[in-house]
């Protein structure tokens, strides 16, 4: 089941929808990396070239685990 969070990009909210495992990973990661989890979601917005948003949030996550 997917849940939604909103996260503050460029100063604007944008709602994203993951599963509670990839969440899960994404906190892990901001709190390791002393981030809050929109500066992560930042991060990966900022790399992800053509990629929509979610998929490159999962992808992250898969790398980072």
């Amino acid at each position: 089941m997917l849940q939604k969070r909103s996260v503050n990009l460029a100063g604007h909210a944008t709602s994203l929808a993951l599963e509670p495992e990839f969440w899960a990973v994404l906190d892990a990661a901001a709190a390791a990396d002393g981030l809050s989890l929109s500066g992560l979601v930042a991060r990966i917005d900022e790399a992800r070239g053509e990629r929509p948003l979610a998929s490159a949030c999962r992808v992250f996550a898969l790398e980072r685990k």
